[in-house]
């Protein structure tokens, strides 16, 4: 008996090369860029722990729980680490990480979180990698969230080390993940004699084995099933044209925001500044004396399939999230969350205007 998903043919270097080309073109680059076969904590951390060392000063932007980890990983490597932790509701600005190169000189390594799905914000990365570019410091990104739902240009921006996983708004499978490399972050991981080496975290072993050899042979089996449906989402993304996808992540985000205002009962956005809110997903603040998961529970009763979910830890009391990202970034998913969240605030006891809410999101959706 054959079967679709299992009996394929290998996939071969030159095909996993030419996935890696169209990641390339979708980020606008030129640097290398490398699929890992891992969710994107893979590269995430291989990143740093390539990269940082005890002769490290990294400033570590937390804008929510990713900026927290990496400051966990660099401390690990033994790097001094200074971080800048603003609160979750807002953005990190360029003023305030040109202000802590003033406060400490030697930084050499900034990481950052692009947009952070778990708080909802976003951070202005074109704007910070001017100040980073100007002192010379290597300059880390996640982009897992973003990319799909807003620009992310790791050339243009002066990135050198931008990491991205295409399970949220590019719609594609969790389990590869990729990175794209300055010559000047190898340069560094090349002269870091802690590097990981002959591992699954290793980046030079890439590098080494797979880019300086042509990109002939692989250095192990490729998960077979996420590269093809990572092409798969690419491919889609290029037929529907970037600008697209990326205007119905904002349109989401805008109507989301928009429909959460009117509909009152106390329901607010969690990210004050609409230009710091991310495009990926919109985070809500419950109402005063309500539980942000019984909430999200009452809602996901009525509809288990709405892209709703409650915030991680702590956050569970007071943030709901909308995650209109990747299939579900569109005006139906919106409208849906708002009227299932209508009628969990109505069986609260709130006073709440679900059609207002409705239109709010029409008229903002563009």
């Amino acid at each position: 008996m054959t079967h679709p998903l299992l009996d394929l043919a290998p996939l071969s270097a030159a095909r996993f090369a030419e996935i890696e080309d169209r990641v390339a073109r979708l980020l606008d680059t030129r640097q290398d860029v490398v699929i890992m076969q891992g969710e994107a904590l893979l590269p995430l951390e291989g990143a740093i722990r390539g990269t940082a060392g005890p002769g490290t000063t990294a400033l570590n932007v937390i804008t929510g729980p990713y900026g927290q980890t990496f400051g966990d990983w660099l401390r690990d490597c033994g790097a001094t680490v200074i971080d800048l932790a603003v609160p979750f509701h807002t953005a990190v600005t360029a003023d305030q990480i040109a202000e802590a190169f003033e406060e400490h000189p030697s930084i050499d390594f900034v990481s950052l979180v692009h947009a952070e799905a778990a708080t909802g914000n976003t951070n202005p990365v074109a704007e910070i990698g001017e100040v980073v570019r100007r002192q010379g410091a290597l300059f880390y990104l996640d982009a897992v969230a973003s990319v799909g739902a807003e620009p992310v240009l790791p050339d243009a921006w002066g990135v050198d080390l931008c990491v991205i996983g295409a399970q949220k708004a590019m719609g594609g499978p969790a389990g590869v993940s990729a990175v794209s490399v300055s010559e000047r972050a190898w340069a560094r991981m090349a002269a870091n004699p802690a590097a990981p080496r002959r591992s699954y975290l290793s980046l030079l072993d890439w590098k080494e084995r797979w880019i300086d050899g042509g990109r002939r042979a692989l250095l192990h089996a490729p998960a077979q099933l996420e590269m093809l449906a990572l092409e798969a989402c690419v491919e889609r993304i290029e037929a529907d044209g970037l600008d697209a996808v990326t205007g119905r992540h904002r349109a989401a985000a805008a109507a989301t925001r928009a429909g959460a205002r009117a509909l009152g009962g106390g329901l607010e956005p969690y990210v004050h500044a609409d230009h710091e809110a991310a495009p990926v997903a919109t985070t809500l603040r419950a109402p005063a004396g309500v539980l942000a998961s019984e909430l999200v529970s009452r809602a996901l009763a009525a509809d288990p399939a709405l892209p709703l979910a409650a915030g991680g830890g702590a956050l569970a009391k007071e943030m709901i999230r909308v995650n209109h990202y990747g299939v579900d970034a569109t005006r139906g998913a919106v409208r849906a969350s708002l009227a299932a969240l209508g009628a969990a605030l109505t069986e609260k006891g709130s006073a709440v205007d679900v059609e207002g809410a409705l239109r709010a999101a029409d008229e903002a959706w563009r």
